[in-house]
């Protein structure tokens, strides 16, 4: 489907002096293609070198005077700056340019807005936004009449942010009790499935790492796939947004759970995280983690970086992780010298390349969750044999004077249950 253009902009970002996390080409390329999933049109790059910040524009004011020049030249509608800024210099940037300027967090905000399809994500969605706007209150002012449409203005809309600030903390506080209640909902399903003993996978990584791609391979490994279960994938940051959980079959014939998160991105809103951060909890309860990284991004050693900090404010970075370098049909192996901690694999899961090492590792870290198990189960004692043909997929059924004989990988709660049938 064609992209549909929505406005032109200009990408600002500094370069303070090598004290920046990521190279700022890289950066600013990841603007880039932010503002692409975006729908806008990134017309030109300006970078200025500083040693510091400055507090009221930003960058300096005879810069500001230049990026002037380039909107006019190049009929710039926004202009979009690589870090967070505060509401004065938004004002004070916006007084000069007389354009609409967003950050980097406004920008990324905007794409959760329009990528969140369920009720949960649309309300953490607008949580984020509210928390981040309401300080720039003052910043945002009357300039927010005239500023129209498009990047950076979805959500809450014009009038909600142009009226008092209790207005807003009030619907904050609102938004927080609806989240409650999808929480409590959430939390029964959990339990449900801790109940359950279903072992649970979860797919973490960077934005466009492929998790999606590899989140539909692992469905395809099931007997009852149908592609209406794929979750959707392009190539673009943040294509897909709320988490999927979907069943499926290991080939061992073990039932798992498989978890695709939302991506990560350097300099993911505070905000951002904290409203997520329920629905990212899920990664608390998985049995393994698969950490997807792309490894023909050349900062791919930030990006593990970065996904692996998130991990440990979740609290989760002790579980087994299996770290996978994906597309490895566009890279040499030889060109991926990476030291990680845990296991490491190579997989293309567009072009199903080691795919099958992946379910090998998965199914070994799974090993004490599984009992490969033959069972003879009398022939009065049917509804037992329905139970195990109807959740499990057995290596093989015979039928015999005893009973129904079924060798089948059973997961611990079910082995315990059925013990007294087990035979050697």
């Amino acid at each position: 489907m064609e992209r549909q253009i929505e406005e032109r902009v200009l990408l600002v970002g500094v370069n303070l002096n090598k004290r920046n996390e990521f190279d700022i080409e890289s950066s600013m390329e990841e603007l880039r293609e932010l503002a692409i999933a975006a729908n806008a049109d990134p017309i030109s790059t300006v970078v200025q070198n500083k040693d510091r910040i400055d507090s009221a524009f930003y960058i300096g004011k005879g810069k500001v005077q230049e990026i002037l020049n380039y909107c006019e030249e190049l009929d710039i509608d926004t202009i979009v700056f690589n870090d967070e800024l505060t509401g004065a210099q938004i004002r004070n940037i916006e007084n000069v340019l007389e354009r609409k300027v967003i950050d980097r967090t406004a920008l990324i905000l905007d794409i959760f807005s329009r990528r969140a399809s369920t009720k949960e994500g649309k309300l953490q969605v607008e949580l984020a936004q509210l928390k981040y706007r309401l300080p720039r209150l003052t910043g945002f002012g009357k300039e927010l009449s005239r500023l129209g449409g498009g990047i950076g203005t979805r959500g809450p809309g014009e009038k909600k942010l142009e009226t008092d600030r209790r207005h807003i903390e009030n619907r904050i506080d609102e938004i927080r009790r609806r989240l409650k209640e999808v929480e409590s909902v959430r939390e029964i399903k959990r339990q449900n499935r801790i109940d359950s003993e279903i072992p649970i996978i979860a797919l973490v990584g960077y934005t466009n790492a492929g998790k999606s791609t590899l989140f539909n391979e692992l469905l395809k490994a099931g007997s009852d796939y149908n592609n209406e279960k794929d979750v959707y994938t392009e190539d673009m940051l943040f294509a897909t947004l709320d988490t999927t959980l979907r069943k499926t079959n290991l080939p061992n014939g073990q039932k798992v759970l498989v978890i695709d998160t939302v991506g990560f991105v350097s300099k993911l809103p505070t905000h951002l995280i904290a409203a997520f951060k329920g629905t990212l909890e899920e990664v608390n309860y998985a049995d393994v983690i698969v950490h997807v990284v792309d490894a023909t991004n050349s900062d791919f050693d930030i990006q593990i970086k970065t996904t692996l900090n998130i991990l440990k404010d979740l609290d989760t970075e002790n579980k087994p992780i299996i770290t996978v370098f994906n597309k490895i049909d566009q890279q040499s192996i030889e060109d991926i010298g990476y030291n990680i901690k845990g296991e490491k694999l190579y997989i293309s899961a567009k072009k199903n390349i080691n795919i099958d090492k992946l379910f090998d590792s998965i199914e070994i870290a799974l090993e004490d969750k599984f009992y490969n198990t033959k069972i003879l189960l009398p022939y009065n004692k049917s509804d037992i044999t329905s139970y195990i043909l109807d959740n499990y997929n057995p290596k093989k059924v015979s039928h015999t004077e005893e009973g129904t004989f079924i060798e089948v990988v059973l997961n611990k709660k079910d082995y315990f249950k059925y013990k007294e049938y087990v035979v050697k």
